[in-house]
């Protein structure tokens, strides 16, 4: 059983000791005053992207195609990442914030740039990062963006957080909330693009006017909805229930694991490979050196072919010689790991 009493006035009181609560206690005590309940990092498909353009040969065909996709995912990220500083400005004990969830609502998973909570209310937030002059299309239900005298389609992002109110509401549902209403919001993150539109949308705004719109959300929900133990099993539940998306990479883009690049990459220059000198690792292009390069190096493993290795798989992807090196490195890096000797399996990490 736990009890805590009141925590920096008493926002929130707990006697309980259910799962859900003490996760959620878990994650409230790191930072009373934070409303950060999930931070926003880096999206793995980004790092992904970017450990398979670092061991792609330059000439390989495929890079065209991942540079592009890899700078549009990184526009989107730009874009959500330009929210932060606005977000800043609520009051840090009204409002909870989870940034990129990922939630199963059988059968499908459905996933929210921005989720806010409060007692009153909850708000979905879709960010796009989109400049030139949009035009949002009522009756197609189309976005149009016009730039540089070329017209572009773009599907729909009003349809978009429609169906993530819905799906939303169904996951509350299933989970045994108490019905709350959503607000769903369109934020063009760019304050040069121009924003037109068949008729008045209400709900697509720039991102500067995103306090003001949330502060006119609080006028109009002010009955309590979820209570101080509802908003405490809601976030838990949240957290609990967010599952990260992890796809090959290689497969998508039908790449074999032969046609990378192997061997340590220098954290300065991303020269490959490094040399092994003594205790180690030295770049022949800058003369940088370092103790601990094939950390990184091994995160491009993990995200490209395998989460676990052995020492033979970590000894051809290195480019490393020795066995006996092979395990140093290894065992200095304090990985779990099953099996023994030559079956033993090493299980690498993410940072």
């Amino acid at each position: 059983m736990v009890k805590i009493k009141a925590i920096s006035a008493g926002f929130f009181k707990c006697d309980t000791s259910r799962r859900d609560e003490l996760l959620f206690l878990e994650y409230f005590l790191q930072g009373v005053d934070n409303m950060i309940k999930k931070e926003r990092k880096k999206p793995l498909k980004i790092r992904k992207l970017e450990a398979l353009m670092r061991r792609l040969p330059p000439f390989h065909p495929k890079r065209p195609i991942i540079e592009e996709e890899l700078a549009k995912s990184m526009a989107g990220y730009r874009g959500e990442q330009s929210l932060d500083y606005h977000l800043d400005f609520l009051p840090p004990k009204r409002y909870f914030i989870f940034h990129d969830l990922r939630l199963l609502n059988p059968p499908h998973f459905f996933q929210l740039d921005t989720l806010i909570l409060s007692p009153c209310f909850l708000l979905i937030i879709e960010v796009k990062n989109i400049t030139g002059t949009l035009y949002f299309d009522s009756t197609f239900h189309q976005l149009t963006r016009t730039m540089n005298g070329k017209e572009e389609g773009f599907p729909s992002p009003l349809l978009q957080v429609k169906r993530q109110l819905s799906q939303l509401n169904e996951w509350l549902q299933t989970n045994k909330f108490p019905a709350v209403p959503i607000e769903t919001l369109v934020v063009i993150s760019s304050p040069s693009t121009i924003i037109k539109a068949s008729h008045h949308l209400p709900t697509v705004i720039h991102r500067d006017s995103l306090v003001s719109k949330i502060e006119s959300f609080e006028k109009k929900h002010k009955e309590q909805k979820l209570s101080e133990q509802e908003l405490r099993r809601l976030s838990a539940r949240l957290l609990k229930r967010h599952t990260p998306i992890s796809s090959n990479i290689l497969q998508r883009f039908r790449i074999d694991e032969i046609e990378l690049l192997k061997g340590v990459h220098c954290p300065e220059c991303r020269l490959i490979p490094m040399q092994r000198k003594g205790h180690s690792w030295l770049c022949s292009s800058c003369n940088y050196s370092s103790k601990d390069a094939h950390i990184e190096t091994l995160q491009d493993y993990a995200l490209l072919i395998s989460p676990t290795i052995t020492n033979q798989q970590l000894r051809g992807f290195l480019q490393l010689p020795s066995r006996h090196i092979a395990t140093k490195i290894l065992m200095s890096m304090g990985l779990k790991h099953v099996g023994i000797t030559k079956g033993r399996v090493y299980q690498l990490f993410i940072d």
